[in-house]
Formats: structure tokens, sequence, C-alpha cells
């Protein structure tokens, strides 16, 4: 394939010095883009921000890669793993002509060069990091350790795409990052896109000497190799030497790439048979960047990870030096007068959406493929009477979703990414439509594993949420179930893919997304065998803290709702679904009409459960979550038997910001509405699944908020019963009952007895599972009863 001739690659070189000269340029200046004038003082922009050290060696990777793409007719997508490559990046989207097309305003002349340099890292411009201003970028640059699987679920089913990750090596050492390196062992030549990892070894991170840096050849091959890679080492002092050996791994990369491929998809071999390729370039720190200064050098070390030169306004040594390190590049020879790049360099870009900066995969919203859902009502519960038929939600759900996998394996654009946990989660029914996706020899005895299967069970929570990120983001479905304490792990990671979705909405050309949805079953309430350790809500407060547009959390009380929740979420776009329900079986409280009716308005009066005729309460019982839904309405049928002239009002919240007011949340109930259900002066008794600020802060604004009083996981658990769970926490509907009787005004005197009665039966259950180590039977067996 080495197509390369002398005079290519000398234009490749000039190519590569105009793209450093813009990367350099856009965190330096302001004016005076083409340095027609000597350098001055107010020509430097008065903030200088922005990322040096990494750029050189991702533009030489984006010129090669641009010669493979006219080669090969090849589709690219381009990862950045290192966090603020953003002005390389830049750069060639730039200089290949896909940056003004989305930007108009950027033209490709003087006056567009200017407005590009001051546009960078500036107030009303773009980041300096790579985001979702970046064309061709799917990858948020602000965290690091996310790429290479972000670029695994970019080509899961999408068979005729090359994701090329860089990593830097700074990144290399993230915990994500390093159990990324196992995507060879789900990745399926036959019906996948390929990954072709390179690894940008320029020794240093901020400050200090990078581990993969200091490692030799023979290290590196040696671990690599375990992983199952074939590694190609770039590295020369020479120039024109390190071109022709990134051509030549590039392009023997490539073959390899093809052959694997060609291999599964027409001889039909199944599992991993062969090596992977990657590579590994080792450049200088600011490569090309200023060498020294004032004796301490630069180019090759920590102090050209920023900006090399930072006073450069106010030293005019430093200033000098900078105009020295500018022209090197002789930008005058490489752009016309008039600010062109010269037309046999423009001509090394590919053409049209070949380019990486308008790779259709890169919008993802280009390329969705509306997902098949069947009609989600016939997977429904029979329920004639609420409270008395026990169901698994999840188990139910379990079926829809293996439906949905039957109905799109034409088209290939569903998975479900879970840390081993599918079956734990009742969701085996999605394996009498598919398997476990798994590459490696399997034994006698393993269950529902093929190399076919669209199940993506890894024991990273990690890798699940990266591989779906890069997934959705290239226009694909899929759905999250997780166990509920673990999924914090990946905070930062929703963190920056709802900061991606924000944005994106702020962004024109970028295009509607599927949304990410989670399922956290397992959940804080039912972990009861497992014990403290798996007993955590806090994932819905980070979510709950994200912009109002791109959040939205569910909480259906029984099989029925989570049906008709998750029939919303899966067709919904540019949002992130959190949807909490548990897996283990419980009463059953709505038919399926009146369950859409309820998650439809988000919140609702059980009438059925409601002993106030219609009229005003003197106690409202709010909840949400299914535990304490549970408890909520065993707390008002208690109330209706011992302390009947008690007017209580149930209210059920699915969807929880239905809570917030409507300025705050587009979700929030109209005031008459949330009025008419919790009234506006009537004490509220709130059972909530999670802690219990989120309620306070979400009904702030709300009448007279302070009558609100939640009750929540508040940090008690063990290896127990169910019920004591909720005794812990004090949500029991005991606990319910006795806060009812001592906020309802004028009630205290009547319901004293009944306190008492209350606190003895809390008595009663602590000595009780101690002697027996279950539940007493009129909790465990309740059902309700008119």
């Amino acid at each position: 394939m080495m197509s390369i001739t002398q005079d290519l690659l000398k234009d490749m070189h000039h190519y590569w010095q105009a793209s450093n000269y813009l990367a350099a340029a856009q965190i330096y200046l302001q004016d005076n883009p083409l340095l027609k004038e000597p350098l001055r003082p107010e020509h430097i922009k008065p903030r200088l921000l922005g990322h040096w050290g990494t750029s050189p060696g991702l533009n030489f990777i984006y010129v090669h890669l641009n010669r493979l793409i006219r080669n090969t007719d090849a589709d690219v997508l381009y990862i950045c793993g290192p966090g603020h490559g953003a002005p390389a990046i830049l750069a060639n989207t730039y200089l290949e002509g896909s940056y003004s097309e989305i930007y108009p305003d950027i033209t490709q002349d003087e006056r567009g060069l200017r407005l590009f340099f001051r546009q960078f890292s500036t107030p009303g411009g773009i980041p300096s990091h790579v985001s979702a201003h970046t064309p061709g970028s799917i990858h948020e640059g602000g965290e690091l350790g996310y790429s290479l699987a972000h670029a695994t679920g970019a080509v899961f089913d999408n068979p005729d795409l090359l994701a090329v990750c860089v990593i830097g090596d700074g990144e290399a050492e993230t915990g994500p990052l390093a159990g990324s390196w196992k995507f060879q062992c789900f990745l399926n030549p036959a019906r996948d896109g390929a990954v072709l990892p390179i690894l940008h070894l320029n020794g240093y991170k901020i400050s200090s000497p990078t581990v993969m840096g200091r490692m030799n050849d023979t290290s590196l091959t040696q671990l690599f190799n375990g992983y199952g890679f074939e590694v190609f080492f770039v590295e020369s002092d020479d120039m024109e030497t390190v071109h022709w050996e990134m051509a030549a791994a590039l392009d023997t990369a490539y073959s390899r790439i093809r052959m694997i491929q060609e291999q599964a998809r027409h001889n039909h071999k199944k599992g991993r048979q062969e090596q992977w390729p990657m590579i590994i370039l080792r450049s200088p720190k600011g490569w090309t960047g200023p060498t020294i200064w004032q004796g301490r050098k630069i180019e090759g070390t920590f102090r050209a990870h920023q900006v090399p030169l930072a006073d450069v306004r106010h030293d005019q040594d430093q200033l000098a030096l900078l105009e020295q390190w500018l022209l090197s590049y002789e930008p005058q020879r490489l752009f016309s007068p008039e600010g062109r790049l010269q037309s046999n360099l423009a001509a090394l870009a590919p053409a049209g959406n070949k380019r990486m900066g308008t790779q259709a995969y890169s919008n993802g919203g280009n390329n969705v493929a509306p997902l098949r859902v069947p009609e989600f009502t016939s997977y429904a519960l029979q329920i004639t009477h609420p409270g008395v038929t026990t169901g698994e939600s999840t188990r139910e759900l379990g079926k829809m979703l293996r439906d949905i996998f039957r109905l799109n394996k034409a088209a290939a654009n569903f998975r479900l990414f879970c840390p081993d946990e599918t079956s734990s989660n009742r969701l085996n029914a999605v394996f009498d439509a598919t398997d476990r996706c798994f590459m490696e020899r399997t034994e006698a005895g393993d269950e529902h594993i093929s190399p076919e299967g669209r199940v993506m069970e890894v024991l990273s929570e990690h890798l699940c949420q990266g591989w779906l990120e890069g997934y959705l983001l290239t226009g694909r479905h899929g759905i999250f179930p997780c166990y509920e304490a673990f999924v914090t792990i990946i905070d930062s990671m929703f963190n920056q893919h709802a900061k991606w979705l924000k944005t994106c909405r702020e962004i024109p050309w970028r295009k509607d997304l599927p949304s990410l949805n989670y399922l956290l079953t397992s959940h804080s309430w039912r972990q009861d065998h497992n014990g403290y350790s798996h007993q955590g809500p806090g994932f819905i407060d980070t979510v709950v803290n994200k912009k109002s547009n791109v959040i939205r959390i569910y909480f259906p009380p029984d099989a029925n709702c989570l049906l008709s929740v998750m029939d919303h979420c899966l067709r919904s776009k540019n949002y992130v679904n959190l949807v909490v329900a548990g897996k283990q079986p419980a009463l059953q409280w709505l038919n399926i009409a009146d369950a859409v009716e309820h998650c439809t308005q988000g919140a609702s009066v059980w009438q059925w459960a409601s002993n106030d005729g219609n009229s005003k309460p003197d106690i409202v019982l709010a909840c949400a979550g299914d535990v304490p839904t549970l408890e909520t309405v065993a707390a008002a049928w208690l109330l209706r038997r011992q302390l009947p002239g008690l007017k209580v009002r149930v209210v059920n919240v699915v969807d929880l910001m239905a809570l917030s007011p409507k300025e705050y949340h587009p979700h929030g109930l109209e005031d008459g509405l949330f009025n008419a259900l919790f009234t506006e002066d009537v004490p509220v008794i709130f059972a909530f699944h999670g802690y219990v600020r989120i309620v306070h802060d979400l009904v702030h604004g709300r009448p007279n908020p302070e009558r609100f009083h939640v009750r929540g996981f508040m940090e008690e658990g063990t290896t127990t019963t169910p019920f004591d769970m909720v005794v812990l926490n004090k949500i029991s509907r005991f606990h319910l009952a006795i806060a009812a009787i001592q906020r309802a005004e004028g009630k205290q005197e009547n319901g004293a007895a009944m306190i008492a009665h209350f606190e003895d039966q809390l008595r009663a259950h602590a000595i009780y599972i101690r002697e027996c180590l279950e539940d007493m039977p009129d909790i465990r067996d309740w059902k309700w009863s008119d």
C-alpha cells in the first residue's frame, strides 16, 4: 500500500508545519495572523491559555491519517485522548476546510485566520479542549481515561468504520484506560469496525514523567503482546525518517486490520484469531517548539506541556523567541498573501465527508436508525386490585427488551451494557433473543456466550459507560442496567456526557442523539443480603444537579409503571434518563391504563389508598420509589384502621422532577396541579428512595415548602431483613404513621395511644428478627385490603 514519494513526503511535512503553526498561533495571537509585520505585544492575547505539548504529535498523526484516507477511501474517526489537544484538532479541521463549512464566519483567508486565533479559549469563543464545538469529535477532552472505550463503542455495529484512538501517556495511567485494552475480547470483526490505538508517548504529564514514557520498548512490547496487540514503534530524531516510519506503520496496521476483518467476514472464522495492531509513537513533548529559555530546556520536557513562553506580552526577549518559533514554520510560504493554504498542500486533505472533520459518524444524529419498540402494554401485568398481586418489575421489562432485540436484529442498532449483572437484575429474558458477546474461548458449562451476542457484560462500569457513550454518539441505542450503589463509580463520566449533551443542544449543527438510559436496580433498600457496602443511592444526587433540559429521573413504583417509563425513555433523544426500579418480588399497584396515566402526569393522588374523600386532608403521605411506596401505602392502611378520623391523602411521584417548579425544570408540575395534589398548607410526610436533601431542594419555591417532612436513606444499613432496612432509616410504615399523627393539626391527643402502639411494634420487630432471622408475618405477608 506504500504510495508515498519524496515529493509527497515533503508536502506532508509542510502541511504538518502549517498545522503546528496554527496550533501555536491559537494559543498566542489575537492579531497579525500571518506575521506580515514584526510581532508586537499588542498582537498577543492578554490571557495565554491552551496546551502546546501534545499538539505537534496530534498534528503529525492527523497529517498521516489524511494520506491513509486518500489512499484507501477508509472512513476514519479521530478520537483525541489527550485532553487539551484542541489546538491540533482545530488546526487540522481548519486546514481541511470542514471548520469553515460549519462556522462560515471563520473563512479560509487572513481575516478568517485572525478570527480563528482570537476565538480560541477566549470569552465568547470555544474551549481549550476538544469539545462538542470541535468538528469531527465525539470525545470530550475535559477528563482523561475514556478515549479507547469511546472508540470501541463507536465501532460496534459499524463494520466500515476505523476509529483511530490517540492515547496520551498521561491518560494511559488512568484506571478506565488501563481497563479499556480488553476491547479485543468483545470486538467482533465480522460485524464491527476496528479500533487502531496509537499510544502517544511524549514523556511527561503536567510536571512529572509518565510511567509508560519511561518504559523501554521491550517492556511495552511484552505488555501489549499480553493484551493481544501487535506493536509497531515509530520514533526517530530525523524528520524525514520519522515520516517514513509513520507511513509504513499506518499502512501495515491498516492491512492487518483488513486481513482480520476479511477472515472473519468471508472465511467465517469465529472468536479472536489474530492480534490487532497498535502503534506506539515516541515524540518529544512540545515537538518543533522552543528548545531552551534562560538555560532551561523546554522541548522534550514538562515545560512544554501548556504555554512554553508564558510572559511574551511583557518580556521582549520572550516575544522575540516566540516570533522566531512561529517564523520557523515559514507561514508566508505555507499560505498565500490572502491567507489561504497553498493549493498543493490543500490537496493533501481528503475530499467531502471523508475528511475527519465532517465524518458522518462523528455527528451521530445524522445516522440514527429509529429504534423499533414493541407495544409495551402487551407486557403488562393484569392488576384487578391494587396491592394484592406480586410481581418482579425488571423481569417483566426483560421480556420487552428481549423483543426489542428481536425487532432490531436487522438494523443491529441496540445493545445492552451491564457489569455482569443481567441475570442478577432479572433481565434474563433477553437471552431468549441474544447472547453475551465474548470473543475468547468458551468452555463447557458457559451459558449464553457467543461472538454474536449483543449483551455486553464486562465487570467494569467505566467500560460499560464508555462503550455505551460511543455507541450513542454515533447514532445507535442502548441501556445500562447497574447495581445502584456501584454506578457512582462513573459519576464523572456521566457528568462529562451530560455536559456534552447540554452543549450539543446549543450548537445548531449538532444533530439529536438517542438518550442515555440508566436502569438502577438491585437498589439500596433491597440489598439486605449484601449489606451496607451495596447500599447507597448517591447517583441520584449527581444526576439531579445537571441542567434541567438534559436530565430526567423516574421512580416507577411497580412493573406496569416501569414498562411505561422505559418505553418513553427508549424513544427519547438528547436526555440522560435515570430509572430506579427494584428487581425483587413486590406488590403491584396499578393496571396498565392507570399506570400510563400516572406516568404521563408524573405524580397523582392514589384515591384508592386515600380516605380524604376528595376534600382537604389532614395529612398528605407522599412517596417516590418502590419500597417507599410500599411503606407509605401500608402507613395509610394502618392509619385508616387505627385512626379513621384522620383524613389521609396518598400521592405517588413517579417523575421526580415533577416536584420542581416549572421554571426550573420542564417536567415540573404547573402550580395549580401541584397544589391540587399536595394542597398549599397541609403537612406532607414524604418517603423518598434517596437522600432527603433532594426533595427539600426540589420543592423550594412551592407554597410553604417547610411543611414537607422528608424521610429517606440516612446512611444506616447492614446485612439484615428487608423491613429492618426501612426501620433502620426511619422510613418504615410505623415511622411514617407516627410522623403523620405528630404533624396533623389537632390529632396528637387522639393519636397518642396509636403512637405508643406503633412504637411497640417496632420493638417487637427488633426482637423477632433476631430470634427468627426473618421479618414478622404481618409485615412479610401484608397486602392491601379495603
